[in-house]
């Protein structure tokens, strides 16, 4: 296969990614916050018929359904494009960390990141946002114990770098994931996107990989 039909079936494969995540988007829309919507308009159509015998307990009701839409959004929204991106990609890194601790709780997941970071348009932020999750859904299976992982950051004059090093339970588990074919579509698709390296290896039971941009 030559050099330019990888990049075409990377670029491809992080497409079919990056349009999977905005149709499961457009599902939760769907599912739940416009049912949120319908039923807070509900509510608010009872209120204007009997706004007169509206009892404490009812009110606070309306309180929360308003409160839970306004939450659900604020998170749509900090999952199509986290705010912080464009003051910094650490904390956008510390917000996707969070996410995926809260949502994988059986994962131990660390992170280091520096106290200085270069400045960097909000759109290449966004694709090694993008990436590192990426890589966080290949390799980090759901239920199972025993999994850590540890995310460190650097920075140079010249170079930006994420450090990921992932350690399974045994040999078998790293084996499974260190050799899945997303990996090298993951990275062709960074090294075109960003005209910069990917770099992975294992060792023991871990496994090790590099963005360096």
């Amino acid at each position: 296969m030559t050099s330019e039909q990888k990049i075409q079936n990377a670029l491809k494969w992080w497409s079919y990614r990056q349009s999977l995540k905005f149709f499961l988007e457009a599902e939760e829309i769907r599912d739940n916050l416009l049912q949120e919507y319908f039923s807070i308009r509900r509510s608010f159509d009872l209120l204007a018929i009997d706004a007169l015998n509206l009892s404490h307990t009812e009110i606070k009701s309306y309180i929360q359904k308003c409160d839970n839409f306004h939450y659900s959004l604020v998170q749509l929204s900090e999952r199509l494009c986290p705010a912080s991106i464009q003051d910094s990609l650490p904390l956008s890194m510390a917000y996707l960390v969070e996410k995926w601790q809260s949502s994988h709780p059986l994962v131990s997941i660390s992170f280091d990141m520096p106290l200085t970071w270069s400045n960097e348009s909000k759109e290449r932020s966004l694709i090694v946002l993008m990436a590192v999750e990426e890589l966080m859904q290949i390799t980090l299976p759901e239920g199972m114990l025993a999994i850590s992982m540890i995310l460190n950051l650097e920075t140079d004059a010249t170079l930006d770098k994420i450090n990921i090093k992932i350690s399974y339970p045994d040999r078998s588990t790293l084996s499974f994931y260190a050799n899945l074919p997303d990996l090298e579509y993951l990275s062709e698709s960074f090294q075109f996107l960003m005209s910069g390296k990917c770099f992975w290896s294992s060792e023991d039971l871990s496994l090790f990989w590099s963005f360096c941009w």
